[in-house]
């Protein structure tokens, strides 16, 4: 691999922290500042030195090219119907951002509604989410620039195909809840501060927008005063006499609260507010609530609840099984749940009573989504994927049970020649571990295979077998993918995630060095051909491997991460919130356990580390980039050995949602390039 002359300079301050009698060494505090002039120049000679090294790669052309060949297919997202109009989106190829289209019915003539393309020269201005109205007479929609979290709502008349005046700035991560009678809807926003400008450290509130007003005209209905970490998301049940408020603040347990709209001096009431669990509202039936629940049922449960003015009954009507209760949803008076059965996808429907009617069975490894739509939808959808199966949608009738053929999505490749395997490797505490493993068949096992092994080990997110491009295209060079599902996901339920967070997040790396011996163990690989890989969360997992143990890979891409754990909290109240899954350097147990994993404070000078490509997005609001700035740069410092470590920025970009797809083969093209060259 070529060998890195000289990395740029870069400065360090005595900046000193004294944490619970422990002094610690920040010497790159000042890229924190990352609007400065002087830390846009140092990315700037980062960006300088990476972009023509990774250029120059003998596989990247190979890899651009095959990229944009294997994306350029026709793809379909679930359908879902609203007052008999179908919605889904579509993306021919290489479009950059999926388009949304409209149908008056299954067999109708699909209209475009609305194509984000247009609304940017580079495609970067995404469509980050939407809602219909309960008639499907509007759909709210938010934008994002350049990938930030900050969204702007606005309102298309899905007849005229129109967008109203209505406009609404300073939200991030919030839901819309329409009126039944499509007047207006509720979100959450953020205060602004006395510059003027949004500020996401202050507590979020509950406001109304009336259609066809003016922002400033907005009321706010409801706030957690001194509560800057709870973010409410509103509902409207009970024919738009209440607003339900649910409250996230981290990860395992919430609050749920109820609110009359139509009587000004009713408070708040408390319909789950002892934070014992997870409670999320799946629908509403007549005069029954029903939600998922993880209180007292590590796995998930469906609950009942009688409500009006306050809970008068609770009952369990579909009860916990070993298998991980993944979502539900209700359509037709019937409840659609999905179940995880081992990481593979599964689902089952019950009428409202919990009675089991149907179950939808399949036999390969993969993923089932869907079942959305409007609550008396007569038909849903549901797609099925995989790791080298692009889908299937099919058509389920509500009534009968009967699932058609909807739309087959079809790439041209043959995927009959690889194959798919799940595994169970033992961790270093004896905990079984399941990984998924996919290669071309015909694979010698005989330790000389190029291999990715990808993971992420957080937040109750679970690693399911989805099709990617960018991972077929790492595979059909003949090369392996590993998927290791660790703790800390949601694979196996509440006890899963939380054997991976706080005090116990060790197990997660442990987790990932014991999937990388295996591999060796197993012929898959050995060090000099392994890599690893991790994006957010899973960008902190790579990074804290790596420098524990350096030895096992020879190469890795820690992506948009979480690298000074003692300081992830400081830029917002969004930070602050991951505190449910890492603990606050504020709290001294919780230090000592995040201090001696911290991938920043755990580099060492002489010691080899394995090639390495730090990306991120300087439009990054949600892990900040200064992470990655400080972590390549303590990196950079102490490299004992010819591997590279390169730090490539991406502009206009942001966390990774809503990156537009010649930005996104770009990327792709780097990686694997990167890690052909390092693993030769």
């Amino acid at each position: 691999m070529p060998a890195v002359s000289s990395y740029p300079e870069t400065k360090t301050v005595a900046q000193k922290d004294n944490y619970h009698g422990t002094t610690v060494n920040d010497p790159y505090r000042w890229l924190e500042e990352e609007k400065s002039e002087e830390v846009k120049a140092w990315v700037e000679s980062q960006n300088t030195l990476a972009r023509p090294y990774l250029a120059q790669l003998p596989s990247r052309e190979l890899y651009k090219e095959r990229l944009t060949a294997l994306w350029d297919y026709e793809k379909y997202s679930t359908p879902y119907m609203v007052n008999g109009k179908l919605f889904y989106s579509y993306n021919d190829g290489l479009q950059n951002q999926y388009v949304l289209y409209m149908a008056d019915g299954i067999n109708g003539e699909p209209e475009v509604l609305i194509n984000p393309n247009a609304l940017s020269e580079d495609g970067t201005v995404s469509m980050a989410s939407t809602e219909l109205s309960p008639k499907a007479s509007y759909l709210a929609y938010m934008l994002s620039d350049g990938g930030t979290d900050w969204k702007t709502i606005h309102v298309r008349n899905t007849s005229s195909k129109s967008d109203l005046t209505d406009t609404i700035k300073g939200v991030k991560f919030t839901n819309v809840a329409w009126l039944p009678d499509e007047s207006g809807f509720f979100y959450s926003r953020y205060p602004k501060n006395a510059a003027g400008g949004f500020d996401d450290s202050q507590t979020v509130s509950i406001y109304f927008h009336a259609i066809g007003s003016d922002q400033s005209e907005d009321k706010q209905v409801f706030a957690f005063d001194g509560k800057p970490t709870w973010n409410p998301y509103p509902s409207v049940i009970q024919n738009g006499d209440t607003l339900l408020i649910t409250v996230f603040e981290g990860y395992e347990t919430n609050g749920v609260y109820a609110m009359p709209l139509n009587d000004k001096s009713s408070e708040l009431v408390s319909v789950f507010d002892k934070w014992g669990g997870r409670y999320d509202l799946i629908g509403e039936h007549e005069d029954m609530l029903f939600f998922t629940s993880t209180a007292d049922a590590p796995t998930g449960k469906v609950i009942k609840v009688k409500y009006a003015r306050g809970v008068n009954a609770v009952e369990t009507i579909i009860e916990s099984t070993p298998d991980t209760l993944s979502g539900v949803s209700l359509l037709g008076g019937k409840l659609f749940a999905r179940y995880l059965k081992d990481v593979k996808g599964q689902v089952s429907v019950f009428d409202l009573t919990g009675a089991k009617v149907d179950e939808i069975a399949f036999s390969d490894i993969g993923s089932v989504s869907g079942f959305n739509g409007s609550k008396s939808a007569e038909k849903t959808f549901y797609k099925l994927t995989g790791f080298t199966n692009p889908g299937q949608v099919y058509a389920y009738d509500v009534e009968s049970g009967e699932s058609t053929l909807f739309k087959t999505i079809n790439t041209g490749i043959n995927y009959d020649d690889y194959e798919t395997k799940q595994v169970f490797y033992t961790s270093k505490d004896g905990t079984k571990v399941p990984m998924f493993i996919v290669h071309k068949k015909g694979l010698k096992l005989d330790g000389n295979n190029k291999t990715l092994l990808y993971g992420y080990g957080g937040f109750n997110i679970s690693l399911l077998p989805r099709y990617s491009v960018s991972r077929m295209v790492w595979v059909e060079q003949g090369n392996v993918l590993a998927i290791a599902n660790l703790r800390g996901g949601g694979e196996y339920g509440q006890k899963w995630h939380k054997a991976g967070t706080k005090l116990n997040k060790q197990n997660v790396f442990d987790d990932f060095i014991a999937a990388g011996e295996y591999l060796v163990e197993s012929g898959y690989t050995s060090p000099d051909k392994m890599s690893i890989q991790g994006g957010s969360n899973g960008g902190l997992l790579v990074a804290a491997t790596l420098t524990q143990r350096p030895d096992l890979f020879s190469a890795a891409l820690p992506a948009v991460g979480v690298l000074d754990m003692l300081r992830y909290h400081t830029p917002s109240a969004n930070a602050r919130a991951w505190s449910s899954d890492y603990g606050l350097s504020e709290n001294k147990e919780e230090f000592e356990a995040l201090h001696a994993y911290s991938p920043l404070h755990n580099t060492k000078p002489g010691i080899c580390y394995p090639a390495t490509l730090v990306t991120t997005g300087d439009h990054d609001d949600r892990v900040v980039p200064w992470h990655s700035y400080k972590f390549a740069a303590q990196l950079q410092a102490d490299q004992s050995c010819d591997n590279p470590v390169l730090l490539r920025v991406e502009t206009r970009a942001g966390h990774g949602a809503g990156t537009p797809t010649w930005m996104r083969i770009e990327g792709y093209a780097d990686q694997w390039a990167f890690l052909e060259s390092a693993l030769e």
